[in-house]
């Protein structure tokens, strides 16, 4: 390494202490991503990890300190304590992109093979180690797939269990969240259609097109298509904004 620039050497010595990854790995992807950092960020999260990063002994303790008393999980309370010692609010945005890590089935709970093969996935086997991971897992949000990926994710992770469909506030809550990363004009207006017209459960259907709508339809509806394939609630939305005079036919 001491042939690299002083620059190139702070950016693998950074890219080491986020990732885990060793100097090696580190050199072949920050030169494949002509070193920039988060790029080689992505290339490396794209890529399947090695479990060996994180000592399993040190999990198994984490786990233990967050998990419920009575039960083999962690909850609510587990999940509070879990955020206060990452210093983030537990409605922080960043506690959805860790559960989307995790690849957990519920909201405000992790399961042991849940948080642990999740921080396994992570490279990390603290919560120093975590902490430092969580600046990239908000820059994971400004990515168009992964923030795709997220969105969809948050509908089953978000909704009660045994339901199929998402509580009308838990949705505009979850929508609220989402969209403060991915500006959508329209969105106050969205949610007081939903709560002055419709005032029932969002199907997985319309909260996986509303993102495609947000994504694709001008706000000023100058490209809707009437005919499109949309959910007839989102066709119901745009009647409404024509009647509350918010866009002009």
């Amino acid at each position: 390494m001491h042939k690299l620039s002083r620059s190139n050497r702070d950016k693998v010595q950074q890219f080491v202490a986020i990732t885990g990854a060793s100097e090696k790995n580190a050199l072949q992807t920050l030169k494949a991503s002509d070193w920039q950092l988060e790029a080689a960020f992505d290339v490396f999260y794209s890529q399947p990890q090695p479990r060996s990063n994180a000592d399993v002994r040190r999990l198994e303790e984490l786990y233990n300190r967050y998990k419920d008393q009575y039960s083999d999980m962690i909850l609510a309370d587990g999940v509070s304590i879990l955020c206060s010692d990452l210093q983030v609010e537990p409605q922080d945005i960043v506690t959805l992109v860790l559960s989307w890590h995790m690849n957990a089935a519920t909201a405000c709970e992790f399961s042991r093979e849940e948080f642990i093969g999740g921080l396994q996935a992570l490279g990390v086997d603290s919560i120093k180690k975590l902490q430092e991971k969580l600046s990239f897992m908000r820059s994971e949000l400004k990515d168009e797939q992964k923030f795709h990926e997220i969105y969809n994710f948050a509908f089953g992770w978000a909704k009660e269990k045994g339901q199929k469909s998402l509580a009308l506030d838990t949705a505009i809550g979850m929508w609220q969240l989402l969209f403060a990363e991915r500006e959508w004009p329209l969105l106050n207006h969205w949610c007081d259609f939903l709560q002055d017209r419709h005032n029932k459960a969002i199907s997985k259907d319309t909260w996986e097109q509303l993102l495609e709508f947000a994504r694709t339809v001008d706000p000023s509806l100058s490209n809707y298509d009437a005919e499109g394939a949309w959910p007839y609630l989102i066709d119901e939305f745009v009647e409404y904004l024509y009647d509350m005079s918010v866009v002009e036919k």
